[in-house]
């Protein structure tokens, strides 16, 4: 049961990467009297950003709202807050995780995404990274790589998504993997 008294803030932080930057965001978290629930952190370019769900007391969230813009203006980083709220995770059976390469062009990412989305599957995580063609590929100048991890509220047959996903990687000329898990469902 979630405790009333904790509030919840979603904090991203994009900036220049050095050393000790990360170290400085979290001690200045944690001296706020805030804790960290989750967090993701990406290298885009020369760019990392910081992504952080935090709870607190009122009074933590409070602090750390008034203080982060501050603290980021002195380490010359983009801030930007919002208050959320806490709530149960949903049951999800069915959890789908997928890796692929494919030579490098536009609208292939919402490729992928279009087939979770048409399977009613909610994205959890989206990895992408583009790098030069290794030497038995330099027939394209890069290759893109691919991991999505995946949801759904719902039993579904996991034979069409793997298919639906073969036949996409087929018609890419991509190379890919497909795991399906399925959970049971919780009795109410």
């Amino acid at each position: 049961m979630a405790d009333s008294s904790q509030h919840y803030l979603v904090i991203t932080a994009l900036g220049a990467d050095r050393p000790g930057i990360v170290n400085t965001i979290t001690r200045h978290v944690s001296s706020c009297g805030c804790n960290i629930e989750d967090s993701r952190l990406a290298m885009l370019g020369d760019e990392f950003t910081f992504i952080m769900l935090l709870s607190g007391t009122w009074n933590a969230i409070t602090l750390i709202e008034s203080t982060l813009p501050l603290k980021g203006a002195e380490l010359d980083l983009l801030i930007v807050m919002k208050r959320t709220n806490s709530h149960p995770r949903l049951d999800m059976p069915t959890t789908v995780r997928v890796q692929v390469q494919v030579p490098d062009s536009p609208h292939l990412i919402e490729r992928f995404t279009d087939l979770f989305d048409k399977h009613e599957m909610n994205i959890a995580e989206l990895i992408s990274r583009t790098q030069p063609a290794s030497g038995r590929e330099k027939t394209h100048a890069s290759e893109l790589y691919i991991q999505i991890a995946a949801h759904s509220p719902a039993q579904n047959d996991a034979t069409n998504i793997e298919q639906a996903f073969k036949d996409l990687c087929t018609e890419l000329n991509a190379q890919g993997t497909i795991s399906v898990v399925n959970y049971p469902m919780q009795d109410e």
